[in-house]
């Protein structure tokens, strides 16, 4: 059944998440630190018998420069640099097996499939720790760190959302300038907050993306992993102002009222994991184009592999003339990063 608001009042649906002061300070001054402790991509072919992509165990520097694993798949023999798509992996997941998600470079992208620290051990196995702060917490790791956002989780989280796609666009197979990022639930989450605050980003895809209207979602859903978070708030009673003050700097409407970049979203109305109204509120906050699928009768997979739009919208918004292949390109700073 429908989870959410009717259809026509979803349309308008406007969020009043609040944005903090700090907001832009905060992020460019995290992302300049991560900067500031990089080191140089580790990229390692792996042996996996297919004959038409090459696959690759990458290890780049994410949040304060802790090294965060992924798999690079690449069209075999490429001559050329390519477009690539960075993509995030949905919550309980990390990189997965090298075998798995070959879609996007057997459509001839570069296919960055960055794992996620501290998960991994849901659906699909992962091989990064999380060795940020600790504390009281739900299980799971949606309240790990939430008294603080400097402790939070997904600040680091989405941290190395960003390097990764500074670390992929310093390889010679990689077009610097044709680089998109993508992701489902809270892969889309982290999407649409390296489209705000990643340089060379072009596009992003943001399919039914968790951590948007965060104070809405956590009322509007029993279920993980926005129950975290209210199960956290059940005990910690005292907690909630703090808590919302937290979680201002990692929703996705504040994201997405920086993020100029093309971005195709995608919504099921029978979702009950992430409430449809909170991607509308995501939707209608964009600073940028958007396209939306609009998936009545789904629930959280929304359109899966029907989702052909997605494809079809990578390939127009990365399409050019391919350039050789040439020594990496510098980088700009995160203390560099446009505010707005």
């Amino acid at each position: 059944m429908y989870t959410d608001l009717p259809e026509e009042q979803l349309h308008g649906y406007r969020s009043a998440v609040r944005e903090p002061a700090d907001f832009d300070q905060f992020w460019a001054g995290t992302l300049a630190e991560a900067w500031d402790a990089r080191w140089p991509v580790r990229v390692e072919p792996v042996t996996t018998g297919l004959v038409s992509i090459d696959v690759f165990d990458v290890t780049f520097p994410g949040f304060a420069g802790q090294p965060v694993r992924g798999w690079l798949r690449v069209p075999h023999g490429a001559g050329m640099a390519l477009p690539t798509v960075v993509q995030y992996a949905g919550y309980g997941g990390g990189r997965g097996h090298p075998l798995e998600n070959l879609l996007w470079a057997a459509a001839g992208f570069v296919h960055l499939q960055m794992d996620t620290r501290g998960q991994g051990s849901g659906w699909s196995r992962g091989a990064t720790p999380d060795p940020g702060a600790a504390g009281p917490e739900a299980p799971g790791v949606a309240t790990r760190g939430i008294a603080d956002p400097r402790t939070y989780y997904y600040r680091r989280l989405i941290t190395d959302a960003v390097r990764a796609v500074d670390a992929v666009r310093t390889l010679p197979v990689v077009d610097p300038t044709r680089v998109a990022v993508l992701g489902h639930s809270q892969g889309g989450g982290l999407a649409l907050a390296a489209g705000a605050l990643a340089p060379g980003v072009r596009t992003v895809v943001a399919l039914v993306p968790f951590l948007c209207d965060i104070p809405r979602a956590i009322v509007a859903t029993d279920a993980r992993p926005y129950r975290e978070i209210r199960d956290y708030l059940a005990i910690h009673r005292d907690a909630e102002e703090r808590v919302l003050a937290t979680l201002a700097y990692v929703d996705g409407v504040n994201f997405a009222r920086r993020c100029r970049r093309p971005t195709r979203y995608s919504v099921a109305l029978m979702d009950d994991i992430v409430p449809p109204s909170t991607v509308y509120a995501a939707v209608n906050a964009h600073a940028g184009p958007t396209e939306l699928s609009v998936w009545r009768y789904n629930g959280h997979e929304a359109g899966g592999i029907d989702d052909e739009a997605a494809l079809r919208f990578l390939g127009e918004h990365l399409a050019e003339g391919a350039e050789p292949i040439r020594p990496a390109v510098g980088r700009r700073s995160g203390a560099e990063l446009r505010s707005g």
